[in-house]
């Protein structure tokens, strides 16, 4: 399932993870705010959830999901790579952190290693 504010990197997203083998998008939503319901509807085994949102940011719509539906694994995607960043996420239940500007390769082996059960964290 994925998680963004903005439609164009969803879609973008969408894209390059629905040509991926054995890789299904189940389901999108445009702020952390729909991220229960439309987990309860699409039952993810991964989502892509986005850091920064106007509504609900990522890391509050993670703690909630992990409240929630703790074996749902939570791959925070943002912009920026910062440590602060980082931290954040791992403390809201996060088991990865991806950054949009990385190769979409990366994207989709993120998504395999965290569905299997891994965890996927910035080099720096």
């Amino acid at each position: 399932m994925l998680v963004d504010d903005h439609a164009l990197i969803r879609m973008g997203v969408s894209m390059i993870l629905s040509s991926a083998a054995g890789i299904e998008v189940v389901g999108e939503c445009a702020d952390g705010s729909e991220v229960l319901s439309r987990a309860s509807e699409v039952q993810p085994d991964v989502v892509l959830m986005d850091y920064r949102m106007p509504l609900v940011s990522g890391t509050d719509a993670t703690r909630q999901l992990m409240d929630t539906y703790p074996s749902i694994r939570v791959v925070i995607l943002t912009a920026s790579g910062a440590g602060a960043n980082v931290d954040k996420a791992v403390e809201a239940g996060a088991v990865g952190f991806v950054l949009k500007d990385g190769d979409p390769a990366m994207l989709v082996r993120a998504v395999r290693v965290v569905a299997s059960g891994g965890t996927v964290w910035p080099a720096a």
